[in-house]
């Protein structure tokens, strides 16, 4: 449900370790622990589903004889899943077990017909990472390529992409937005600069352009998130003001 930054583990093997996009599904097998470091907010939801109703690979009473080979699987950015689970948040606030009922078979149904990955990617290695994450860091408001950003980590473009991915739940044109719309966030809050002059300091070529990037990844349009966020730090101001005694120094 929101961005955040996690290590799975089971026992001592390590399941994912690295940055889970809003929309991310993660399936597991029955009765198997599964141990989730969190290194971020997050909101998350968790579903128990029966693996025989849904996957035909799993014959009715095999379930817990399965379980050892069903691999972990994560599933980064699935639209579908992400609006499945909105569509229920919203109806929280109501006792509808039916309307509940019937989003979990739909997600499961929707899970159970996807062509799963056969292969497994390694994620890139935390030093390549620590490089391309300092070179965006450093370059992020000019354009950069995926060949460019291949050559800092040392690897082919196609190796490159898949491993950053599976460190980082970006692909690497994604991950690049992520950082300018980080930097924006920041000129927005603290500065009076223009909208237009924010755009192209954090490497966008038009306004619009990164008006549409930022509602799509924040949900509200730049102008509209700087009014919240600096609403927002003025209520904070106004209550630390009236907890501390006037006097106060």
């Amino acid at each position: 449900m929101k961005t955040t930054r996690v290590k799975l583990t089971r026992g001592r093997h390590t399941i994912f370790d690295g940055v889970m996009p809003a929309g991310t599904l993660y399936i597991g097998a029955p009765s198997q622990q599964l141990s989730a470091q969190f290194y971020a907010p997050c909101d998350f939801l968790h579903f128990h589903v029966s693996a025989g109703s849904y996957f035909p690979n799993l014959r009715a009473g095999a379930e817990a004889a399965s379980a050892a080979g069903f691999n972990d699987l994560v599933l980064l950015r699935d639209p579908f899943a992400e609006q499945l689970a909105k569509a229920l948040t919203e109806r929280a606030h109501s006792a509808d077990r039916e309307f509940a009922r019937c989003i979990g078979q739909t997600l499961a149904m929707h899970l159970a017909r996807r062509e799963l990955p056969q292969a497994k990617v390694n994620a890139l290695p935390k030093w390549r990472l620590r490089r391309v994450e300092e070179y965006v860091g450093t370059h992020f408001e000019h354009c950069i390529s995926l060949s460019e950003l291949a050559k800092v980590a040392g690897l082919s473009r196609m190796h490159f992409a898949a491993q950053f991915r599976a460190a980082t739940g970006y692909r690497p044109r994604e991950y690049l937005l992520h950082q300018r719309i980080e930097r924006a966030k920041s000129l927005l809050s603290n500065s009076e600069t223009g909208l237009a002059q924010v755009a192209l300091t954090v490497g966008f070529c038009t306004q619009a352009h990164f008006s549409t990037v930022f509602k799509r990844m924040t949900g509200d349009t730049p102008a509209r998130w700087r009014c919240a966020s600096r609403n927002a730090s003025a209520s904070t101001s106004r209550a630390v003001s009236h907890v501390l005694p006037a006097n106060f120094s």
